[in-house]
């Protein structure tokens, strides 16, 4: 069954009239049907306070779609967003954060940024710099499998988005806009990109993502920036449209040339415009938020088949686990796995002591078949993971103890992670955090902050090397391996005086016992695990 495509609806400046925005909203779905979001560009808050917003602030009214709304680009409008990272302003109304990826379990993919560019520092709260943009630019198209994104969300225009198109009227985009958003368009290849701030509706004709004749066809790009609502002159704010998520489509559909099509207008004879060149690489930042999915913000759990919603994350047809290339330690089938450390087996997946363990209760789960990394995990493998986790979450709660979770995808042939408990009493979950991000910058490791929501396939392809923590609330931090990486920097930081102060224990070779020993703990384990064992239920 194909996917059914989401209804969006797209709005330039709001400048605090949020009835008669959400009233044209009511109209148009009333008329219409309802739509699935409402994406919100320029600014959402006027210079001067109204007692409109407290209204929905407290919620005596209600946005009547699941609006979402880029940052401040001014310094009055800057108190309204008390977290940078993004945050529910009220009912129905969130802010995005800074700078983005906002990825819904249907596949589509939303590039946001927001304020106004800024070249020098400090930047303020109310901009974003070059090194956000390139930021972006790096997360995103650094694997060969990148072909762009569904929409881009900016503030600002693009610098010379009038090139080889139609008039942009009174606008002149030679002069007017951001180079460095130019420079993330050209990059990022968004099929529809919504800005705002002129106070004016430009429809560009759509502009190819490929050179004719030298390089393979791509997707069309349709740059729209819109009015601000309820403008005297009555010129279009909002601009209602479908999309099937990019990933969701047939090639040579997506690839399909708009009969108006003209030239990329940031190109020139080919060549990139000499825009953006002065991008510089990103500085370490350990709190960003970067991707977050549609159904966690709505408040819906997603199903376990993945077919209770258009949003679904699930692939068609399941991958078959691929084969070892030899022989392999934890292929629960393989004659070298040392099975008298296994305590549980499911479906998918099994739980292992680890040898050499910073505990005894210091487990692993591993999947039964031969997958690398959580990056490379079939739907119903992730899933079983995930209720792994959270058993062992409750399991160890209940015995006093907070669980830290790694894994590390380097030099390693068969996904192991790792299971760690902490015990309350130790420390604060913030505590371990602080642990990783200081270790970390020690040791000259960028390790980011990414929500509790995103998912680790969004961040990294399959065969990249990376590391990854995820902490008891939910949080995780992430690390792209790109040359070298300590092997036991996981094991390092959680035996330190800060968390578990065992730092004798750093290695694993320097823990082992004897075989009857590891006997003792797993029955140990298989006995105090069972009543949480949702194995089973089965």
């Amino acid at each position: 069954m194909a996917q059914k495509p989401l209804r969006l609806l797209a709005c330039g400046d709001v400048e605090g009239k949020f009835d008669v925005l959400f009233n044209r909203v009511r109209t148009i779905q009333k008329k219409s049907g309802n739509f699935d979001l409402l994406l919100c560009v320029g600014n959402f808050f006027g210079s001067i306070p109204n007692a409109e917003w407290e209204e929905y602030k407290t919620g005596i009214k209600k946005a009547p779609i699941q609006t979402y709304v880029l940052g401040a680009n001014n310094q009055e409008t800057v108190k309204y967003f008390q977290d940078a990272d993004g945050c529910e302003l009220a009912e129905n109304i969130t802010y995005l954060g800074r700078k983005g990826v906002f990825t819904g379990s249907s596949g589509l993919q939303i590039v946001y940024l927001s304020g106004t560019e800024s070249l020098s520092e400090p930047v303020p709260s109310y901009s974003f710099s070059p090194k956000d943009v390139s930021f972006l630019r790096t997360m995103l198209c650094s694997t060969s499998q990148f072909k762009g994104v569904d929409i881009l969300l900016t503030s600002p225009w693009p610098k010379y988005v009038g090139n080889f198109g139609n008039s942009s009227g009174e606008v002149d985009t030679k002069k007017c806009g951001s180079a460095s958003i130019s420079s993330l368009a050209t990059v990022l290849k968004p099929r529809y990109h919504f800005a705002a701030l002129e106070k004016t509706y430009y429809e560009r004709l759509p502009y190819r993502n490929h050179i004719v004749l030298q390089e393979n066809a791509q997707h069309a790009t349709r740059f729209i920036a819109l009015a601000n609502v309820g403008n005297p002159e009555k010129k279009k704010y909002l601009y209602a449209f479908s999309i099937t998520p990019m990933k969701l489509m047939d090639a040579a559909e997506l690839v399909k040339q708009p009969p108006d099509v003209t030239e990329n207008p940031y190109r020139k004879s080919g060549k990139e415009v000499s825009i953006g060149k002065q991008i510089t690489s990103p500085e370490e930042e350990s709190a960003c938020q970067f991707f977050f999915d549609i159904n966690e913000k709505h408040g819906r759990k997603r199903s376990s088949t993945g077919r209770d919603s258009k949003f679904s994350s699930h692939p068609k047809q399941p991958r078959k686990p691929p084969q070892p290339p030899g022989p392999c330690w934890f292929c629960l089938a393989s004659p070298e796995v040392e099975k008298h450390l296994v305590v549980n087996i499911g479906t998918h997946c099994y739980l292992a002591l680890a040898k050499g363990g910073l505990s005894d209760d210091h487990v692993l789960i591993l999947p039964i078949g031969h997958y690398q990394s959580v990056v490379e995990l079939s739907a119903e493998v992730v899933e079983e993971v995930e209720k792994y986790k959270a058993t062992l979450r409750r399991f160890f709660k209940s015995r006093g103890k907070r669980c830290v979770l790694f894994e590390r995808n380097y030099k390693s042939h068969h996904l192991q992670l790792q299971v760690i408990p902490v015990p309350l009493s130790r420390c604060a979950t913030d505590d371990i955090k602080d642990a990783f991000i200081t270790q970390a910058q020690e040791q000259q490791i960028e390790l980011l902050e990414i929500p509790e929501h995103s998912d680790i396939k969004q961040i990294a392809q399959p065969g990249a090397a990376y590391f990854y923590v995820e902490l008891d609330t939910g949080e995780k931090l992430f690390h792209r391996i790109k040359k070298n990486f300590p092997l036991q920097f996981g094991r390092e930081v959680l035996a330190s005086e800060a968390i578990l102060n065992i730092p004798d224990k750093s290695d694993w070779r320097q823990c082992q016992i004897s075989k009857e020993e590891e006997e003792t703990l797993a029955r140990r384990f298989r006995k105090d695990f069972e009543p949480f064992d949702f194995t089973l239920d089965d």
